[in-house]
């Protein structure tokens, strides 16, 4: 692996009753390590698993609202608080990359039209070739992951939930994007997610942010599996879960 470990520096300026160090996760974390050439963040919304990739974009240089170390674009509360307090350990180090937000991907997409307004010689190449609002949302995700991931230089690609514009069944197509590059022995992904199809991809690392700390976790074992497995083997008993009248309502 090219980054190898993220460690929380916990110096006199840490104070861990205000966030980010106020997240269980957060709190709890001294060093994790990446042995696996795609890692997985999982866990509820809030429990740092976001916060800690784009504090990883920021100490690699990303745009911390999407993107790589040379796009220059700006959106509300694209800051990274935990960014200063980690320290990553690369073997080598590279300087490749790409951060990809899928809450400020629209804007991320403007971004590329203004240069294409401002620079003729700019054609979408890493792109598909087009402008990425002239493609629906998971066309432009596809367009993204197939044009400009696969350099050939040595590459980290952190990825926040790349599963919201995504179809099943373009999930699938993705994972297969997603082998390719990981095959090539060039390519490092870490990639927070909410979906149980990516999290199937073999031989991938696990790290669930619930419960209070970070820990590695078996694909069977995540809460996302459990519960799509459960929901579609019997989605009569969860429905009937679901709307059954609270005590003292009525029926």
């Amino acid at each position: 692996m090219f980054l190898r470990s993220v460690t929380l520096l916990r110096g006199a300026g840490t104070d861990f009753d205000r966030y980010p160090f106020a997240i269980p996760a957060i709190r709890s974390l001294d060093t994790l390590p990446f042995t696996a050439p795609v890692t997985f963040f999982v866990g509820e919304n809030g429990s740092g698993k976001s916060t800690l990739l784009e504090a990883i974009a920021w100490q690699c240089g990303f745009n911390t609202a999407g993107g790589g170390r040379n796009h220059t674009h700006e959106v509300e509360a694209s800051d990274a608080p935990l960014g200063p307090h980690i320290r990553l350990s690369w073997l080598p180090k590279v300087t490749s990359g790409f951060f990809l937000r899928a809450e400020s991907f629209y804007h991320f997409a403007s971004y590329l039209d203004r240069l294409a307004s401002e620079d003729p010689s700019f054609n979408y190449g890493g792109y598909g070739g087009r402008s990425l609002h002239e493609q629906s949302h998971g066309e432009s995700f596809l367009s993204l992951f197939l044009n400009r991931f696969g350099s050939r230089t040595r590459s980290l690609y952190l990825l926040d939930e790349p599963e919201a514009a995504l179809s099943p069944a373009r999930q699938l197509a993705f994972l297969r994007i997603l082998h390719q590059h990981a095959a090539s022995g060039r390519a490092q992904f870490i990639i927070a997610t909410h979906s149980p199809i990516l999290l199937g991809f073999p031989g991938a690392v696990i790290y669930s942010f619930d419960g209070g700390e970070i820990r590695k976790v078996g694909y069977e074992e995540t809460e996302h599996y459990q519960i799509t497995k459960g929901f579609l083997n019997r989605p009569e008993l969860y429905l009937q879960e679901l709307f059954r009248p609270e005590e003292g309502e009525e029926d």
